[in-house]
């Protein structure tokens, strides 16, 4: 009888077994069907394109703000983030997914009301969903093209998964998400450019379709071009190998569209200090692992950093945020070419309410051609 009984334990745990490897293969299965990379140099769609080019000797302004999927609430963590406090105790996030559909429409719309009473003549987004289960499928996408509907503007799809089945108890889910640039003016020419990535095989399912987008924006009286680059750059990178590759791609681009005589402006989220603020910021925490520098010997000649520190632009997303206390750095802002004028740099400081980022904006001028 004993002998039974163990036989059909061992007969249960055996089709119990075999059941998680016959699931678990059926989705690793599912996943390397669904996932693929986009082509490099794609032309993208350029939607409620203007005629009207910008001048020299101008001031316009350019905004960033990564919009973080609308999920990030001063007490958002996310699951992917750990860091250390300072008395060595080790923090992880915890959630995958925004609170709810209201919350997202609502950091949304703060978004897009802070942008708007900057009034900027270009904006970059970054984390920009327009259907996907992390964010209640909000489209954001919708929600800023309506605001700003006399703007041309062109988006890039950077992150498009499967279902993504963690974490086990609120799955990330599926995503449609990218960056968009919005322009005042018409914008002659616009293509999506292929970063580098982590291809191992279960780090591409997480991370981004890393990509940057190259704009171009008419001249008057002139056959040169303003070049516009939107970017996003990896984060989650063991030793900042893919950065580095990354960051060799886009300079090499900008010092090709600046031997064309071409002026070049490349912003958005580096993921990198960019202002030499690792230490300026109050804060309870070590400097997290993932914060890498771009120094000025790291970026071509002709080129230099358009950025402020006056406010962070980052926070550290393993613990609710309170000011003083989470990590915060510099990581979003602009490098120009020295054809153009940095006027004034400034960093908008939301007190992170609406994401994990805060905006940045450069007020600038094209000068005269030499």
């Amino acid at each position: 009888m004993l002998k039974k009984t163990f036989k059909i334990i061992a007969i249960t745990m055996a089709s119990i077994v075999g059941l998680i490897v016959l699931t678990l293969s059926g989705y690793i299965i599912y996943l390397s069907a669904t996932y693929y990379r986009i082509e490099d140099n794609i032309s993208l769609e350029i939607n409620n394109n203007l005629e009207n080019k910008i001048s020299l000797n101008t001031d316009y302004k350019i905004s960033t703000y990564n919009l973080g999927f609308g999920a990030y609430t001063q007490d958002f963590t996310f699951f992917m983030d750990t860091g250390v406090m300072k008395d060595g105790t080790n923090v992880t996030g915890n959630q995958s997914r925004a609170k709810s559909k209201d919350s997202v429409i609502t950091c949304t719309k703060g978004a897009i009301e802070t942008i708007s009473q900057i009034t900027p003549d270009f904006m970059f987004f970054q984390e920009v969903d327009l259907s996907s289960h992390r964010s209640y499928f909000v489209n954001q996408y919708k929600m800023l093209s309506e605001a700003f509907a006399n703007y041309t503007n062109v988006f890039a799809s950077n992150f498009h998964s499967g279902y993504l089945f963690y974490p086990l108890t609120k799955p990330h889910g599926s995503v449609q998400s990218g960056i968009v640039t919005y322009s005042k003016y018409g914008i002659t020419d616009s293509v999506r450019k292929s970063f580098p990535i982590d291809e191992g095989f279960f780090s591409k399912f997480f991370d981004l379709d890393r990509c940057f987008s190259v704009s171009r924006v008419g001249i008057n009286n002139s056959n040169k071009e303003l070049v516009l680059i939107n970017l996003h750059m990896s984060a989650y990178d063991e030793g900042g190998k893919i950065r580095a590759k990354q960051l060799e791609l886009l300079c090499s681009l900008i010092s090709e569209e600046y031997n064309k005589g071409n002026y070049v402006i490349a912003g958005g989220d580096w993921n990198h200090d960019i202002a030499n603020s690792l230490n300026t910021f109050e804060t309870q925490q070590e400097i997290p692992e993932w914060v890498n520098v771009i120094n000025e010997e790291d970026i071509p000649e002709n080129f230099s950093f358009a950025t402020s520190k006056d406010v962070p632009t980052c926070r550290s997303a393993e613990i609710p945020y309170t000011k003083g206390v989470n990590y915060t750095v510099v990581i979003d802002g602009f490098i120009i070419s020295d054809n153009i004028e940095a006027v004034q740099s400034q960093n908008i400081d939301t007190n992170f309410e609406y994401s994990d980022h805060n905006p940045a904006t450069l007020t600038f001028k094209l000068k005269e051609f030499i």
